[in-house]
């Protein structure tokens, strides 16, 4: 049975939050983890601008490993996560997407921006009640993210075209219960609207 989904509307305020959009996950001539992620970044590319323009808050994560305990289990899980070394260029944002200057920079260590990290009490300072969720993986940090903002009661959209996976069908899968369940799932051109 369908579950009763309604849109969340437009927030008052809104941060951009670019999930993993690092070497590691938009380069896949340099490392196994990335996807052919060019039209995420192009899509990502167009949100910044437009953030940019208005001088609304934009956040960035990346995973960074410099100590074993860090989330251990997850990287027994995955082992390719241990490529994610701290100081790498692997886990430094995509060349295409530089962080602007007073953007900022969180490193994380689990799927989820907000896991472990000060991103709601950054978010909470900026006084925004929305987040534009965007990046990589739909199926894994874009998820954890986008369902950690929600449990924080920030309003969530997640562009269709500015997040990607390595697996197409999870992608899909993901999308739909994100917008069924936690976010408003748009087309970036939806989104560019709502946002304008």
């Amino acid at each position: 049975m369908a579950l009763d989904s309604r849109r969340l509307g437009r927030a008052r305020s809104y941060a951009l939050i670019l999930v993993d959009m690092s070497v590691g996950f938009t380069d896949p001539s340099r490392s196994p983890l990335a996807s052919d992620a060019d039209d995420v970044v192009a899509a990502n590319g167009r949100l910044l601008a437009l953030f940019r323009e208005r001088d609304w808050p934009v956040v960035y994560t990346t995973v960074a490993y410099d100590n074993p305990a860090q989330s251990a289990v997850f990287r027994e899980k995955l082992p390719v996560l241990n490529l994610l070394e701290a100081g790498s260029e692997l886990v430094e944002i995509d060349p295409r997407l530089v962080p602007a200057a007073g953007e900022q920079v969180i490193v994380k260590h689990g799927a989820s921006g907000f896991f472990g990290t000060d991103l709601h009490p950054r978010l909470q300072s900026l006084g925004v009640d929305g987040v534009v969720v965007t990046g990589l993986t739909t199926s894994g940090c874009v998820r954890a993210t986008a369902v950690d903002a929600l449990q924080h009661d920030y309003r969530v959209v997640v562009p269709r075209e500015a997040v990607g996976d390595r697996d197409p069908e999870a992608h899909e899968a993901n999308l739909k219960d994100l917008g069924t369940k936690y976010a408003d799932v748009l087309s970036l051109e939806e989104t560019l609207t709502l946002l304008g």
